[in-house]
């Protein structure tokens, strides 16, 4: 078929599947502790089961209410409906990780399903645009499921084994599968989706997400339409790459198989049809997928209805409670701090990128409102005290910027403080850092000036001496000085930090800046 034919283009087709561990207390359909939850992350292999994880005969599951809520709120979040009635299903398959032989899952009457989200376009640094086209993205449906167990194929340490090693405390775990529609058409929309759904579940509280422990892990389904040239259009058969828990990785498999599957179809012509699935791996070290099995179909599944477990019935109240419980979501956070803080989508996008730091930022927009900054102001000043002074300290130690010691208050008495002209930036930055250092709270804005001046950082207003310092260093600087006088503004900034290097630090530059152009206009 299609023998002579050449590729002329090639459409990238994806679908994805993301599983999200819930942190629950306890397991999906037990009462053992779940390693998804903070509390008990960490515990020794085979520690977190009980005879409802392992199988036993006669123990009975009974359903996680949390879980089940936690799903709602995502489904919530992905403008899907919520099923009035949802059922749980055994799916069949062996797997030496999996003590019962089946999954307790959800097959034809999932709990969440029908919906969509809108994903921005990316700019070239693969940051979401508040402009331009905007694409919808469908899903299928959000089910819950209990997660399988480990294999490790090395002893702990890293040292080599000739036999597999079975772990079972992440057996039964909470386990939610988000499913989209095959709507991406590119690497980038794929991982911007990927990493909007992570912060949607963080924001709410449903995971931790720490991608190394497996708290999402993402199954792309990818295949491409080819356009020939003898005007024939023909698609390859789709290849699931399993378990990736990074955007790196899931990037680099999109894009592999992105080059790989025209080469395929140019050496053994198959195309998209049944039977023609295949699951494959991804080695981060090679950068290349590798086959592991044909994939089964649902059929092959043997879904039927666990027998015990009965049906969830979800009224219009139950499902009001869990709606009053999904607040602003990231992305309408994300363009509103581009749209109304002026805050750089590089910066925006940091903000909200975790939940108790975005909550941290708004806080302390809060503080310098009831200081009298306007709040647009306030979200562009507070922006750049936390992304400026903050992150870094953050990075270093490790720690999300709300975990730094500083209080929103104090960062609103900084803000005050700069905005009447009282801090330079270097002075904010030592100030801020100060306040994370001491861990004491100070609790008026006179304590937080007081702290400033002890430490020599605010700004003396001296008029008579910021005209000698600017006569002294225009005299020093002729050739600079005549190029601001014929119109080459910039060069002001070197005249600018002569005098700030006069005044020890004790100069506004902004002030500075001004008083030399009116001197020199």
């Amino acid at each position: 078929m299609h023998a002579a034919a050449e590729i002329v283009s090639v459409q990238l087709i994806v679908g994805l599947e993301v599983h999200v561990e819930l942190s629950t207390r306890t397991k999906m359909f037990s009462r053992v502790p779940s390693p998804a939850c903070r509390e008990f992350d960490g515990a020794g292999p085979n520690s977190l089961i009980d005879p409802i994880v392992l199988g036993l005969p006669g123990a009975l599951p009974v359903p996680n209410r949390a879980a089940v809520e936690m799903a709602m709120m995502v489904g919530l979040a992905l403008n899907c409906s919520i099923a009035d009635t949802t059922k749980w299903d055994r799916k069949g398959y062996f797997y030496p990780d999996l003590p019962k032989g089946y999954q307790i899952s959800q097959y034809d009457l999932p709990l969440c399903f029908d919906g969509s989200v809108e994903l921005p376009a990316v700019d070239a640094a693969g940051f979401p645009r508040i402009d331009g086209e905007v694409r919808r993205i469908g899903i299928v449906r959000a089910h819950l499921e209990e997660d399988a167990g480990k294999l490790l194929h090395d002893a702990p340490g890293g040292h080599a084994i000739d036999f597999s090693i079975v772990d079972l405390s992440r057996a039964g775990t909470p386990l939610l599968e988000v499913v989209t529609q095959p709507d991406f058409r590119h690497p980038d929309d794929v991982v911007l989706f990927a990493r909007t759904l992570r912060n949607i579940c963080r924001f709410l509280g449903v995971t931790e997400g720490v991608m190394q422990k497996g708290h999402m892990r993402f199954e792309p389904n990818i295949n491409c339409e080819l356009r020939l040239s003898d005007g024939h259009v023909v698609k390859t058969p789709i290849v699931e790459i399993k378990n990736l828990n990074s955007f790196r990785s899931l990037k680099g498999a999109i894009e592999y198989e992105l080059a790989e599957q025209p080469r395929r179809w140019q050496q053994d012509r198959r195309v998209l049809g049944k039977g023609t699935k295949v699951t494959r791996g991804w080695d981060d070290v090679k950068s290349v997928t590798y086959v592991q099995r044909e994939k089964e179909d649902a059929h092959d599944y043997r879904y039927f209805p666990d027998p015990d477990l009965p049906m969830v019935r979800i009224d219009a109240a139950w499902k009001d409670r869990v709606a009053a419980l999904v607040p602003e979501l990231p992305m309408p956070r994300f363009r509103r701090y581009v749209s109304s803080y002026s805050v750089g989508v590089k910066e925006a996008w940091a903000l909200v990128e975790e939940r108790e730091a975005c909550l941290f930022y708004e806080a302390c927009i809060e503080e310098m409102v009831t200081r009298h900054i306007e709040r647009d102001r306030a979200g562009k000043v507070a922006a750049n005290i936390l992304l400026q002074s903050g992150a870094r300290r953050a990075n270093e130690r490790g720690v999300r910027i709300d975990e730094l010691g500083i209080t929103p208050a104090e960062v609103g008495a900084i803000g005050a403080m700069r905005e009447q002209g009282k801090l330079g930036n270097q002075a904010v930055d030592d100030l801020f850092g100060a306040f994370c250092d001491d861990g004491a709270t100070l609790t008026s804005d006179g304590e937080v000036e007081a702290a400033a001046r002890s430490r020599g950082l605010l700004i003396v207003r001296d008029d008579a001496a910021l005209e000698r310092w600017i006569d002294q260093v225009i005299a020093a600087n002729p050739k600079v000085a005549d190029d601001v006088r014929g119109g080459k503004v910039a060069a002001a900034g070197r005249l600018v930090g002569e005098v700030m290097k006069l005044a020890g630090g004790s100069a506004d530059a902004k002030t500075v800046r001004e008083a030399i152009l009116k001197k020199l206009s």
